[in-house]
């Protein structure tokens, strides 16, 4: 007797698949792209900006790109790893990862070494940690659990609990000082509440409450009222770096000088972090500048748009609050380059050297990328409650 064969091809079910199958077919590939092409600019930014810094201090031309390459590896295993957690580990690992934070945050502020004014670093086994950049996303992630809990169950005052966790990483984030992530962490936690649907009065209260603080900040705190009047009035104080990045998009035009061919990048301190966006502007021109841009615009539009489709609140409200992190950050930091805003010490996400930022953006994307993948109706039941599993069926 022969064999059997079926006829027609042999359709294998979701059941039989392995993981990195199950995930390469539910992932955003288009995000997924975005990211990867986010993270080649980066690299070839890194390679444009960082030789002249090097250089200027005495160091080895490429130390700030090896080591930007150095810490991509470790970033990339974080963004893909965490791309593969389901909803309900994402909460865990971000309640584990914001407590972890405050604890680093607060011994920063005790053990930290002063620079210019600030604690912000701490050294552990050799490596210099800024512990307010993995809080962020963890804490976004954290508010949108206590959010999505508050609709769910009015009875419970997760409102209120998700106000307190505010109140109390602000505090510590003030006592550092860092009033750039302080603002960031506030216009994230305003956006969410906004989302979840609290009354107007509430995100006009805390806009207020936002207003005051920092006119308060600007009476109290010698650092940032300087930085505001040099905004105002740029004769009063020293501009020379942001004058410099403003040369920069001149000096390079619409299609930029060439690779290698910039100037500016030699007398600007901090082209390889805080300006990298106008070493950009200079070499590569404002057509890319307007490229990146559009990348970082699709990457916020495209994850919002995920999100308001998933009928699972805590998706909806964590994977919105990431992108919105992920898209002020980038805008604040575009907006000093212009001069639209005063200076604020904010990376750009996956272009500016940084260590500690380029892992703690890493675990956010992975998180966005999660929360963005297209989940069956079963595994949704596991992470939201019984009506929300039933919107599913």
């Amino acid at each position: 007797m022969g064999s059997y064969w079926p006829a027609g091809p042999v359709m294998i079910s979701r059941e039989q698949r392995t993981p990195i199958s199950e995930w390469w077919w539910t992932v955003d590939r288009l995000l997924l792209g975005a990211f990867v092409v986010l993270i080649l600019c980066g690299v070839i930014l890194s390679l444009a900006a960082s030789p002249s810094v090097a250089t200027r201090i005495g160091l080895d031309p490429f130390h700030f790109f090896n080591r930007h390459l150095l810490f991509l590896l470790p970033s990339f295993i974080v963004m893909i790893g965490v791309s593969f957690l389901s909803p309900r580990q994402i909460r865990r690992s971000a309640l584990i990862v914001l407590a972890v934070s405050v604890i680093l945050i607060v011994a920063t502020l005790v053990f930290g070494a002063e620079v210019k004014g600030a604690r912000r670093w701490i050294t552990i086994l050799g490596v210099n940690v800024q512990a307010s950049e993995s809080a962020k996303p963890a804490f976004v992630v954290v508010v949108a659990w206590l959010f999505a809990e508050s609709a769910r169950r009015p009875e419970m005052p997760a409102t209120s609990m998700a106000l307190a966790l505010l109140l109390g990483l602000v505090t510590l984030l003030v006592l550092e000082p860092d009033f750039g992530q302080t603002m960031l962490i506030l216009m994230v936690w305003g956006a969410l509440f906004f989302i979840a649907g609290m009354r107007i009065v509430w995100v006009f209260g805390l806009a207020g409450s936002a207003a005051a603080g920092l006119f308060g900040a600007y009476l109290l705190v010698p650092h940032v009222a300087a930085r505001i009047k040099r905004f105002m009035d740029p004769a009063s104080g020293d501009t020379f770096q942001v004058d410099t990045a403003m040369d920069s998009f001149l000096h390079g035009g619409w299609f930029g000088v060439g690779p290698g061919e910039g100037t500016v990048k030699r007398i600007l301190p901090d082209s390889h972090t805080d300006f990298v966006f106008a070493v950009a502007a200079e070499e590569f021109g404002i057509i890319l500048c307007l490229a990146l841009v559009a990348l970082f615009a699709f990457i916020v539009i495209r994850t919002l748009s995920r999100a308001y489709a998933n009928e699972d609140l805590f998706t909806r409200f964590a994977a919105s609050g990431l992108a919105i992190l992920f898209g002020v950050q980038a805008a604040i930091n575009m907006a000093v380059n212009l001069h639209l805003i005063p200076a604020k010490g904010m990376t750009l996400p996956f272009i500016s050297y940084g260590g500690s930022s380029m892992v703690s953006l890493a675990y956010g994307v992975g998180m966005m990328l999660a929360l963005t993948r297209q989940r069956p109706s079963t595994e949704m039941a596991s992470i939201g409650d019984i009506n929300t599993a039933q919107a599913y069926a």
